[in-house]
Formats: C-alpha cells, sequence, structure tokens
C-alpha cells in the first residue's frame, strides 16, 4: 500500500470555483485532479490526500468538497479553515461527514499566533470527529506555541507539514531541524517527509538532505512518519518528477522494507484512512 499525503488540486473552472487574487498558480495543464490520479497509476500509488490550497482558493474549499468525494476510498481530502472565523469550526462536522475529510490543515493566526482560541476551536471538533490535524507552520517559533496545543490535545493525531519547511541554504536551518526532532516527543506527533526536493540545495537525489531525513526518522519512528509528493510538482518541486520523488524513498535514501512500509503507506493509513 502506497499513500501520497499531500497533493494540492485545481480546476481552470475559475467561473464555478473563484480564485483569490494574485494567486500561487500551477502551470497551464498541471495541478488537476484527473492528472494527479494519472501520476498515481503510472507510479504504482493506490491512495491520496487532497489539500486545499489557500494559495489559490484562500478559505473557499467548495471545490475540494465537490471533488473529493468522487474519487471515493482512493482519496480523503485536507481541508483549511479560518482560524479566526467564529463558524469554521462548525463546518468540520459537515465536512468531515459529506466531502471526505479526515484531516485539518492549520495555520498561525493572521497576528502571528498559532496557539490561539481560533484555532483551538479547530482543535477541539476535529478531536470530536476523530480527525487528524495537520499543522504548517512556517517558523521554529510556532514549535512551542504548537506544544502548548499538543499538550491539552494529546487524543488528536497530528502531522507536521514539511517539517517546518526545511531549507539546507537558510540560516534557520538548524532551529527549524531542532524544533521538528523536539516535536518528535509528542507521541501524537507525525513528521510529513516532504522537504527533500524543496530544501535541498543540489539536484536529485538530494543527497544533503537524506541526514536530516535520517535524524527525523531516527526521533519519530517510521510509524510516526509519512511521505507526501507534495503535487503539482512544476509547481511545488519543480526540481524533480512525481515517479522520481517516491523512487527516493523506495531506493535513494537506503531505508529498510519496514521503514518503507510504514512511511510509504502504514502510517497514512492509520492517520487518515482508519475513520
Amino acid at each position: 500500500m502506497i499513500i501520497d499525503t499531500h497533493a494540492h488540486i485545481y480546476t481552470s473552472d475559475s467561473d464555478r470555483y473563484p480564485i483569490i487574487d494574485n494567486p500561487y498558480a500551477p502551470p497551464a495543464g498541471s495541478g488537476s485532479p484527473e492528472g494527479l490520479i494519472a501520476e498515481m497509476d503510472a507510479a504504482g500509488v493506490d491512495k491520496v490526500m487532497m489539500v486545499q490550497t489557500t494559495t489559490y482558493y484562500g478559505w473557499d474549499n467548495t471545490f475540494m468538497r465537490d471533488t473529493v468525494p468522487q474519487y471515493g476510498d482512493r482519496g480523503r481530502g485536507v481541508f483549511t479553515l479560518d482560524p479566526e472565523h467564529p463558524h469554521s469550526a462548525d463546518l468540520i462536522y459537515s465536512l468531515v461527514e459529506r466531502a471526505g475529510m479526515t484531516a485539518l490543515r492549520t495555520y498561525p493566526v493572521r497576528q502571528g499566533d498559532y496557539d490561539h482560541s481560533g484555532n483551538r476551536a479547530l482543535w477541539a471538533a476535529c478531536r470530536e470527529t476523530g480527525i487528524t490535524i495537520n499543522a504548517l507552520i512556517g517558523e521554529a517559533r510556532y514549535a512551542a506555541e504548537l506544544a502548548s496545543i499538543m499538550a491539552d490535545y494529546p487524543e488528536v493525531p497530528v502531522t507536521l507539514d514539511h517539517a517546518i519547511h526545511l531549507d539546507i541554504s537558510k540560516d534557520d536551518y538548524p532551529a527549524k531541524l531542532e524544533a521538528t526532532l523536539g516535536l518528535a516527543d509528542f507521541p501524537n506527533m507525525n513528521a510529513k517527509l516532504s522537504f527533500l526536493a524543496t530544501g535541498s540545495a543540489e539536484e536529485y537525489p538530494f543527497a544533503d538532505m537524506h541526514p536530516a531525513t535520517r535524524q527525523i526518522i531516527d526521533a519519530y519512528g517510521p510509524d510516526r512518519c509519512v511521505w507526501g509528493s507534495d503535487y503539482p510538482l512544476e509547481l511545488w518541486a519543480p526540481k524533480t518528477t512525481y515517479a522520481d520523488y517516491l523512487q527516493l524513498f523506495r531506493s535513494d535514501l537506503g531505508l529498510s522494507a519496514g521503514e518503507q512500509d510504514a512511511i510509504l503507506g502504514g502510517t497514512a493509513e492509520r492517520l487518515y484512512f482508519s475513520r
């Protein structure tokens, strides 16, 4: 079983699904759900988590709501909701029941805090519905705030998106890696290993990111690590292809068979497809 835990989807139908001003858009012809399924089929990927894209649709989940259920048991949705909107938490219940939502992606609020009453309301609704939190924090300083909420919601499974956007060329790389490793102390925290292509200063197979990847796998254990493609790679990870990014975990990282089973499918099955 191979599960892609991180694929963004787009449609060219902007009349039915309006986009935000100045969107971060994929190249023409890329990013469609149909293209995603074709990439999955060619690479032998069984299931996928489709991720709502705030950089294109903002907080409007309509396209995700209409699309995810079309893929039955093969696809589930990671939705995003404005933590500062008073009714966002209420939407979780209907999206879980009717739109294949098994994860919510959360962010710091506009004022710059992650540990905010709005995010706590979203966490509470995720606890009640039994779904996973995907935490996207772009800076190491938010790790302490994330840890504060996790301490109060130990029942909620959490995935750290992109390992806080590790980038070996940035001055904050050591701090982000340290924060990522520190969060492994929480048994409900999982690590998404989707940063190698975007965080490397090299070409494939991104050898300069292998030591950090090994450190994260050792800290969390393979049963708390997942693979994600960052589809469409033309936009989000242009230094590699869908098939090569999967091959990186099948071969180049030197993972054992057991590690591959967990990271490429087993952990994701538990987090996103078991409810």
